[in-house]
């Protein structure tokens, strides 16, 4: 007879894939909770990325902040998004076949395509972090994108999204999300979201972090859409990329929308 899941279980392993956490052995061993459990995750890394955000710009710029904030993020998650990232530029980049191109992705080295596109995502999401860290509430566009970075991931759980050959991540996580667990997650964030940004810089700001969350979710979802179609699915290559393009998308049109 099989042991029972012990309370939190699907936390703790969320934890285990997804952070730098030290977990109980029995969490690590299982994939079944990851993706269900990740917006939490995000909740909690991008509480800590905006703390020292803020700190940072307060005690030295807000581009220090933004520095730390994105570093701090990368740590914690031991960079798995940012390689992510790279190996999927690498993949999707040149014209090539979907087995070269998987191939290529397997490999332990990054490319020029790799390269280029984890330089220029890391500026981006520096230069607006600091836009963002340099007035008010900006604070909470940081947290709110390290959230929705994670939705992203989320939803490749759902049932009957193709995972790409040879992919054990995607094939174990394949279908452990629900569609009213996604829909529900995606409502809290977009409401607290809002809320937060109601409370901190006033009712007209309010729509700004849920439309920069919604667009961060829409960029991501056309990161997957053209995923599946050159390597015939999603693997932990693509889900770490989605949230990359996510958590950029997010501070980008926070920080334009927020612009005086």
């Amino acid at each position: 007879m099989t042991a029972p899941r012990p309370r939190w279980a699907g936390l703790l392993e969320s934890a285990a894939l997804l952070t730098v956490l030290r977990v109980p052995a029995l969490a690590a061993t299982s994939t079944r909770g990851v993706l269900p459990w990740a917006p939490l995750v995000g909740l909690v890394l991008g509480g800590l990325a905006a703390g020292i955000g803020t700190a940072g710009a307060h005690l030295v710029s807000p581009l220090t902040g933004a520095v730390l904030a994105v570093a701090l993020l990368a740590a914690l998650t031991r960079g798995l998004h940012l390689d992510g990232l790279a190996d999927t530029a690498d993949g999707l980049g040149p014209l090539r076949g979907r087995e070269r191109a998987l191939q290529v992705m397997r490999q332990g080295d990054v490319g020029p395509f790799g390269v280029l596109t984890l330089v220029l995502t890391l500026l981006l999401q520096v230069a607006t972090g600091a836009a963002l860290l340099s007035g008010d509430g900006g604070w909470l566009a940081v947290w709110t994108a390290a959230v929705v970075a994670r939705l992203a991931m989320t939803r490749t759980g759902l049932p009957g999204v193709p995972t790409a050959e040879g992919s054990s991540l995607g094939r174990s996580v394949a279908g452990t999300v629900s569609l009213p667990w996604l829909t529900g997650c995606i409502a809290a964030t977009l409401v607290l979201a809002g809320g937060a940004a109601w409370l901190v810089r006033g009712a007209d700001s309010a729509w700004q972090l849920p439309v920069a969350a919604a667009a961060g979710l829409l960029a991501a979802e056309l990161l997957r859409v053209r995923a599946s179609a050159r390597l015939g699915g999603v693997n932990g290559d693509v889900m770490g990329a989605m949230g990359e393009v996510a958590a950029t998308v997010v501070l980008l049109v926070a920080a334009t929308l927020t612009q005086p």
